[in-house]
């Protein structure tokens, strides 16, 4: 930490200040993030009790799920808490370490949606020698590259953040702790550190996103030419994970690629990527995935039966 910061806490300004409309933003923030815990758990359940489902593409979406829990409990629980207490501060230490888990979380993602892009190339490239190359070996080495990716990426945000001095105003126009909205903060001149942000957030989203959509095209294609047996469902898998890779990616690029310039906007946005995003992501893979839609099918009724059981 700079030895000329003097900002000891800051005033999160949320979405409003009016005790009423926080309450009514609390009631619909609530069941997305209840929701988004039941979907991701559901799907972390089913691949780890269910031998059917021990494959290299179920195991990262195990994983991609456990991400998905870790990024929106990041900045839901803060914003929650304030939100029905109707409190808005934070201290620095938790404004540094609320970014600092974000940015390993959201970096994980990024890694995470890459790795699966290349399991599926694997699968329609490689069809024979797919479990040989994706053994379970290389599954979890592959996971914990992910994990390291994100906690390099965070370590360096962090990084930029702490050689800045905060000497007032303490205001953050945002409903967590980030870095585009915490550097117009610093009483100093960032546009180095400005620059370092985008270059390190925005144009790796920006460079990853458009090597994905041309790696996933090359696969479409591949998909529609040549595969014949189970083409549906290959179809099927590659176009979710198009849609979650462009729901997690655009948001992002959106914050990250405009360096000295915030929008009001962007709390909107920010919700999109940090709320909607991980509770939606289990929603699209099993809507568009039979076998993990069959299973949570079963699973509702052998639940519901067991409660009607119960209850005479």
């Amino acid at each position: 930490m700079t030895m000329n910061t003097t900002v000891t806490e800051f005033i999160l300004l949320g979405f409003s200040q009016n005790p009423t409309m926080q309450t009514i933003l609390f009631l619909i923030f609530l069941p997305i993030y209840i929701t988004t815990w039941l979907g991701n758990l559901t799907i972390i359940t089913i691949v780890i009790f269910m031998p059917r489902f021990h494959t290299p593409m179920y195991f990262l979406l195990a994983n991609l799920a456990v991400v998905d829990i870790s990024d929106s409990t990041v900045t839901a629980l803060k914003m929650l808490w304030d939100l029905i207490s109707h409190s808005n501060t934070i201290s620095y230490k938790w404004c540094i370490g609320q970014i600092f888990f974000f940015h390993f979380t959201g970096g994980a993602v990024v890694f995470f949606l890459v790795i699966m892009a290349v399991d599926r190339y694997i699968a329609i490239y490689k069809p024979l020698q797919y479990l040989l190359i994706m053994h379970q070996g290389v599954c979890v080495g592959l996971v914990a590259g992910a994990w390291l990716g994100g906690f390099a990426h965070s370590i360096v945000q962090v990084a930029l953040i702490l050689q800045l001095p905060f000497c007032g105003p303490n205001l953050l126009d945002n409903f967590y702790c980030d870095v585009p909205q915490l550097i117009k903060l610093a009483c100093t001149d960032t546009y180095i550190t400005e620059l370092l942000m985008v270059s390190n957030s925005g144009f790796l989203l920006t460079l990853v996103f458009f090597v994905l959509l041309v790696s996933y095209s090359v696969i479409l294609i591949k998909i529609r030419t040549h595969v014949t047996e189970g083409k549906h469902k290959a179809l099927s898998t590659c176009a979710a994970q198009i849609i979650v890779m462009s729901l997690n990616f655009v948001p992002g690029m959106f914050i990250y690629d405009r360096p000295f310039r915030v929008f009001p906007g962007d709390k909107v946005i920010s919700v999109c990527y940090t709320l909607i995003t991980p509770m939606l992501n289990p929603m699209i893979f099993t809507l568009r995935n039979r076998e993990m839609k069959d299973t949570i099918k079963k699973l509702i009724r052998k639940m519901m039966s067991f409660a009607i059981k119960e209850s005479k």
